[in-house]
């Protein structure tokens, strides 16, 4: 014999007290009094509406200036940023072929630039986790970082970002992932 479960379909009442709503179904309702309501009451409550995608660029002039270089040193382009963005962020932006497979949760090494020696210098040391793949990173150098983990800072203004001539993506070579 088959077993089956039975779906009951669940009417909803809400109730507003003190700028919450609390949500109670209807089988709550009827059974409140032998379980206590507290327990099982859901509620919801109000809070302000977080937007994306609405990132404001620097009006031109104003901005962090980084140079994005091809493996062979050719300028690709130049660009203006803003404190705090991330160079993978920023190159997918742009439409620069800079990969970031794990899309910037440091899994991967397909976001691996190499920096200018003396814009190096003014980052904190990488993590272990970017040290570790940054190990499977191709053509790595002493200046190699990950970009999803490397912020722009003001004293990053004219900074240097040359991509490697190749990279290893462990999930499937050859995959350019679009910017969301």
């Amino acid at each position: 014999m088959s077993s089956f479960h039975i779906l009951r379909s669940v009417r909803m009442s809400a109730v507003v007290r003190d700028r919450s709503v609390y949500l109670l179904d209807h089988w709550t309702r009827s059974n409140s009094q032998n379980l206590g309501s507290l327990s099982l009451r859901r509620w919801l409550h109000g809070s302000q509406i977080q937007r994306h995608g609405n990132v404001t660029r620097p009006d031109p002039g104003t901005g962090i200036k980084l140079h994005f270089k091809d493996s062979k040193g050719k300028l690709l382009k130049t660009i203006e940023a803003n404190e705090g963005d991330d160079i993978l962020s920023l190159a997918h932006e742009h439409d620069i072929d800079l990969e970031g497979a794990c899309e910037g949760s440091v899994a991967c090494s397909t976001c691996h630039v190499v920096l200018s020696p003396e814009h190096y210098d003014l980052l904190p040391e990488p993590s272990d986790d970017e040290n570790d793949m940054l190990d499977m990173a191709f053509g790595l150098t002493d200046t190699s970082r990950l970009g999803c983990q490397v912020h722009v800072t003001r004293e990053m203004d004219e900074m240097t970002a040359t991509l490697p001539s190749a990279t290893r993506n462990m999930f499937v070579d050859g995959k350019k992932p679009t910017h969301h």
